[in-house]
């Protein structure tokens, strides 16, 4: 694997070369693990550096860190460290670990162990590989689960067959593998998956690790083939039983992702979408208001979140209804837009076949969106104007009159105050 390890990015093989510098400082054996490893075989680009540490993780982070000089997190309790080399970058450090579970899909019991070990608590074979980067071994692949040949044959395989009873989150990972790498979810481990469902398995997981899975399938970059296969193996009862999906859902998912590649390629300065909250709320399209509220309650959404997906769900029909209309003004369109998410915004455009919202849409985002005026309150005061919240009306004025293209010019808009002190 040596020469597989030669063709990665400089500043990657520079951290290796470094991580191996270390073991050896420390009396430590070090291997990189799992999806790297996996990813590496398969050709597949992976900036997230797993390091494995025979030894103690944390006092192998702490060296790596000062020589590098970056962030280092640490999480004591499990013996692991992560570095933040830069934001695109990120290296995570484990001491070797062994586990098990004391009850069905509960969290497990951790202690420290061997590499075998560690490889052993993995989900799946695929993810069992691990590459030493100590001493004479260095470039050695370790694949003691036959992961390579699951690799090869495109192979979804668990290592036993509990494994889907000790962390059911596992059945969602399983799918998001499978449609990724355009994979088979190989017979015993399909069996054992279904085996799993039936007993309804995922309903007793704690809430925020379902939430946290789907999260990740949903940043896939075909979420809708998983998402298909998801109502084919396991339903989403363990969302909410009132849920359903069908082919309108499908069709919305691809609808969305033309107005992603749509945005992506017009606002390429905008801030970056959250996709996989678009393609959530086209999830939980058909459900009620009232039952969303409690589904964001129980996955615990972070504030940010929740407030997008409940304005998604009260103001969808009343922003339709009005940006279907022929004849609006822009400064309507633009007040009815610019307190929304850009998220909110191309799902209501994904969602309707209206020419007019559509068009009202892109007009917002390629003119009126961050139109702003140029008188400050300075200006009101040297106006004699007396500070208060009348500036406000008078700015909300202004903002409607250079939407709707009455004034454009900083003069314009000082004539416009001047006639409104004059009223």
């Amino acid at each position: 694997m040596e020469k597989n390890l030669k063709k990665l990015p400089e500043e990657i093989l520079s951290l290796i070369y470094l991580s191996r510098d270390i073991a050896e400082e420390l009396g430590f054996n070090a291997y990189l693990i799992g999806g790297f490893v996996r990813d590496l075989i398969l050709g597949v680009k992976n900036l997230d550096l797993d390091i494995a540490v025979e030894g103690d993780g944390i006092k192998f982070a702490d060296n790596l860190a000062q020589r590098l000089n970056v962030k280092l997190t640490r999480h004591k309790r499990f013996g692991t460290a992560t570095l933040t080399v830069k934001p695109q970058l990120k290296l995570d450090i484990a001491t070797t670990r062994k586990e098990f579970y004391p009850e069905p899909a509960c969290l497990p019991v951790v202690n420290i162990g061997m590499l075998k070990d560690d490889l052993a608590r993995r989900d799946f074979t695929i993810n069992t590989l691990a590459i030493s980067i100590s001493g004479k071994k260095f470039g050695e692949l370790i694949n003691l689960f036959d992961g390579e040949n699951d690799i090869n044959n495109k192979n979804i395989r668990i290592l036993h067959n509990l494994s889907f009873i000790d962390d059911p989150t596992r059945i969602l990972r399983a799918i998001r593998f499978e449609q990724r790498y355009n994979f088979k979810i190989e017979p015993n481990t399909l069996k054992c998956l279904k085996e799993a469902v039936k007993l309804k398995i995922l309903n007793i997981v704690q809430p925020q690790r379902l939430r946290d899975e789907l999260i990740l399938l949903l940043k896939e970059e075909n979420s809708l083939r998983a998402i298909k296969r998801i109502r084919k193996l396991v339903g989403f009862n363990f969302i909410n039983p009132a849920l359903s999906i069908s082919a309108k859902t499908y069709d919305l998912f691809n609808s969305i992702s033309r107005q992603i590649r749509w945005f992506k390629s017009k606002f390429v300065l905008h801030r970056k979408l959250d996709v996989w909250l678009i393609y959530f709320m086209a999830l939980i399209d058909f459900l009620k208001v009232n039952q969303v509220k409690s589904l964001c309650r129980r996955f615990v959404f972070c504030k940010g979140e929740e407030k997008r997906i409940l304005s998604y769900m009260k103001l969808r029909s009343k922003i339709m209804l009005k940006l279907s209309r022929n004849k609006i003004k822009p400064s309507s369109i633009f007040h009815l837009l610019e307190p929304l998410s850009y998220e909110v915004i191309l799902l209501i455009k994904a969602k309707s076949k209206n020419k007019n919202i559509k068009k009202h849409i892109e007009d917002f985002f390629h003119i009126y969106h961050r139109t702003d005026i140029s008188v400050s309150g300075h200006d009101l005061k040297d106006l004699g104007f007396t500070p208060g919240p009348g500036y406000q009306k008078i700015f909300n004025k202004l903002l409607n009159a250079k939407l709707n293209g009455e004034i454009k010019t900083k003069k314009q808009e000082l004539d416009l105050v001047k006639r409104l002190k004059n009223k």
